[in-house]
């Protein structure tokens, strides 16, 4: 509720308008009493200007109330008191009645300007106070802004560092391994005649070829090329198909029919959220079976990841959903990417499987593939 001094204050910001509605608060009072002269006589003369002091002592001020209590005086003595049509004082019985109504007026302006200085205090506190409220609110939004700033650059330096470990495994391990068994493979075919010494040569170099295998799998589960290169399809097919082999989870995988090419930070964002998806059905849900189905339209992507398994219990639920709760490191990071990006993440469970839906604007410029 705004405080009565509040609006008195917008309503009479000016002095001449405080003037000019204490004569009018005045005047009407006086026009009430000539209406009701037909009933009331010369009796009780005074009987509608107290209201109007009161208004006057209430919002317009001091001068404004005495403005108002000499007018009505005025022009009570001249219509209402004998003898009328005159400002002549008769008799000490009139002069002790203006005398009681100077009184009366002064006791009752007296206690509205004290009101309206209270008023006035604790206006001001809570001024001061709403001030101190949205200088907090807004130091308040500029830690938050700077959390998620933080936030959004550490998820972009771990996925430069992500680019950086693949690049380096794949160009410098990779190919020093390379060598390894082809050296190997040399001395394995120079000592032929050595059959036990070839035999375990050719296993150390089957060993390498192993190793280099892996190696390569791990660089391109941290960061696979197809995703710069070939774009969020290409990529996220590689990976459903080597997830299937390894887990044993028969993976069915959907996209839209005009899906192209969405910005870096957006592919980004919804392969390590499929790839999250996935990590958690094979580690937790026991489920034979998972669906994606990214689809596309004028204004967002969505991207959907199904399982049948046993679901999510309801006390985790209700943590995951709650704002205080602590949900798990790959809950967090896929809800912090999303949000960076403008989108949202939604989780569903009913104890027969579980629903994973994102969505992200279709904002930004397509990613351009460049030739490696």
């Amino acid at each position: 509720m705004v405080p009565t001094s509040s609006r008195s204050g917008r309503i009479f910001n000016k002095t001449w308008i405080r003037y000019a509605v204490a004569l009018s608060a005045a005047a009407g009072a006086l026009l009430l009493r000539v209406a009701l002269s037909p009933f009331l006589g010369d009796y009780a003369p005074f009987i509608t200007v107290f209201p109007a002091i009161a208004f006057c002592a209430w919002y317009c001020g001091v001068g404004p109330s005495i403005l108002c209590v000499v007018f009505a005086l005025m022009g009570a003595q001249y219509w209402f008191i004998s003898p009328v049509h005159s400002l002549r004082v008769v008799g000490t019985a009139h002069a002790v009645g203006i005398l009681a109504f100077l009184l009366s007026s002064s006791f009752v302006v007296a206690i509205g300007e004290a009101r309206r200085r209270r008023e006035a205090v604790l206006s001001a506190a809570q001024l001061e106070l709403e001030e101190a409220v949205g200088e907090r609110t807004a130091e308040l939004d500029r830690t938050n802004q700077s959390l998620r700033e933080l936030s959004a650059r550490l998820l972009q330096l771990q996925d430069d560092e992500r680019r950086r470990i693949a690049r380096e495994l794949h160009d410098s391990v990779g190919q020093m391994l390379t060598a390894l068994g082809m050296n190997l493979a040399a001395v394995g075919s120079d000592i032929e005649r050595l059959t036990q010494t070839a035999t375990r040569v050719n296993d150390s170099a089957a060993l390498v070829q192993e190793l280099s295998r892996e190696v390569r799998t791990i660089s391109h589960l941290l960061h696979p090329p197809l995703l710069d290169e070939a774009g969020l399809a290409s990529a996220l097919r590689w990976y459903v198909e080597g997830f299937a082999q390894r887990s044993q989870i028969d993976v069915d995988l959907e996209f839209s029919a005009d899906f192209g090419r969405l910005s870096r930070d957006s592919e980004t964002a919804i392969f390590r959220t499929v790839q999250e998806c996935l990590t958690n059905i094979h580690r937790h849900s026991d489920s034979p079976t998972a669906r994606i189905r990214v689809g596309v339209s004028d204004h967002d992507v969505r991207v959907e990841v199904e399982d049948r398994g046993k679901g999510i219990p309801p006390e985790k639920q209700s943590e995951m959903a709650s704002t205080t709760g602590m949900p798990g490191v790959g809950i967090r990071g896929m809800r912090e990417r999303l949000r960076q990006l403008g989108g949202s993440l939604e989780i569903l469970s009913n104890g027969k499987g579980t629903l994973v839906v994102a969505q992200l604007p279709m904002a930004g410029t397509p990613t351009t593939t460049v030739a490696a």
